[in-house]
């Protein structure tokens, strides 16, 4: 579906807790001009499991309307219950989605039978691609390597995003996926050795905050350039480093509000980041602005 950069778009919401969409359609503007190939709505970056049906789908038709074509735009689908992940899909490719990105179920921790049986049920009824999510750090449950070769036969099962942090991990998934499967990164810490490894870009945090650079490192990547790769992605390291300092989105709604963007606080259950790692959140993008001058 796409190659290079998806940003998993964060979400932002006024003082009195309703959607900003004035910041939203800015954000969207903003990264299609820096070049970003995808738009995830309603991911973990974007509080999906936060926000009502009604406030996804909002976001939703207003990404479909201001990427225009130009980006393509993947909704966050997912959940730990079958039958709602099936009607999510369906509702998002009606609104304009082309692609769902959907997460392992997490909490019920399924065994491997039962994620073959969940992913294959959502991919038969749904209109569009699915891009499988793995992370078990969040969800409980991890995909074995095996199990997503044999999704991956799948017609519809197109794409992986793969978020373990596993290098090993990776290097095993690439060697179960048919030709032609697409793997994208899922950690920005580590785009480089998983587009060594055959990953066709990034879905990012980082973009957010940083779309025109995270877009030039995938770039030198896909491009086979190593060695402007490897300077990208170290003089990004503190400023990545820094957005993980607390449980993501909140240090990226923090960086985003600090750009300009009026992005607002998390919802409950997360709250606004920590004057202490703000400050050194602050600091590392301070530096790396300076780094590019």
């Amino acid at each position: 579906m796409f190659t290079g950069v998806a940003t998993a778009l964060a979400t932002p919401f006024q003082e009195d807790g309703q959607l900003n969409l004035e910041a939203w359609t800015a954000l969207i503007e903003d990264q299609i001009q820096e070049g970003v190939s995808g738009l995830v709505i309603g991911g973990t970056t974007g509080e999906g499991m936060t926000l009502t049906n009604e406030e996804f789908e909002t976001l939703l038709v207003r990404a479909v309307e201001v990427a225009n074509g130009r980006a393509v735009i993947i909704a966050g689908t997912g959940s730990n219950n079958t039958a709602l992940s099936i009607e999510k899909t369906k509702r998002a490719a009606e609104l304009g989605a082309e692609m769902a990105m959907v997460v392992t179920p997490y909490y019920n921790k399924s065994t491997q039978a039962g994620l073959l049986a969940h992913f294959t049920a959502i991919a038969d009824a749904s209109p569009i691609p699915l891009m499988l999510y793995n992370v078990p750090s969040r969800t409980g449950v991890a995909l074995a390597p095996e199990t997503v070769g044999e999704l991956a036969e799948h017609p519809r099962i197109t794409a992986l995003k793969e978020a373990s942090g596993d290098i090993s991990v990776m290097a095993q998934m690439m060697a179960h996926l048919p030709e032609g499967f697409t793997v994208y990164c899922g950690n920005d810490d580590q785009i480089l050795p998983y587009m060594a490894w055959g990953a066709q870009g990034v879905v990012s945090v980082l973009s957010n905050v940083y779309p025109g650079a995270t877009v030039a490192l995938a770039e030198a990547l896909l491009a086979g350039d190593l060695q402007t790769a490897r300077t990208w992605q170290l003089r990004l390291l503190p400023v990545i480093d820094e957005l993980f300092a607390e449980v993501n989105p909140i240090p990226v709604k923090a960086a985003l509000q600090a750009k300009g963007f009026a992005f607002g606080a998390p919802r409950l259950p997360l709250v606004p980041m920590s004057a202490t790692a703000e400050a050194k959140l602050l600091s590392a993008m301070e530096q790396f602005n300076e780094v590019r001058q």
